[in-house]
């Protein structure tokens, strides 16, 4: 099996993953369930940017090093 197949199988996951958590932030029932959420915006949003930050590295970091130990 060749390797672009799972470069496009990883960036699909990552591209559904994100649009789904925006589906869900944006979604009528989370803004219905908890109203205070649009009050503290900066800080969920900067709380959500950070973890995306340091998964989508943590995981680029996984991804090279596995590539560089399948090709020596």
């Amino acid at each position: 099996m060749s390797l672009y197949i799972y470069y496009l199988l990883f960036a699909t996951i990552l591209l559904l993953a994100t649009a789904a958590t925006f589906l869900v932030g944006f979604s009528k029932k989370n803004k219905e369930g908890n109203p205070k959420y649009d009050t503290r915006t900066k800080g969920n949003w900067s709380r959500l940017s950070w973890i995306y930050l340091i998964v989508i590295v943590s995981g680029y970091v996984a991804f090279f090093i596995y590539i560089v130990r399948l090709n020596p």
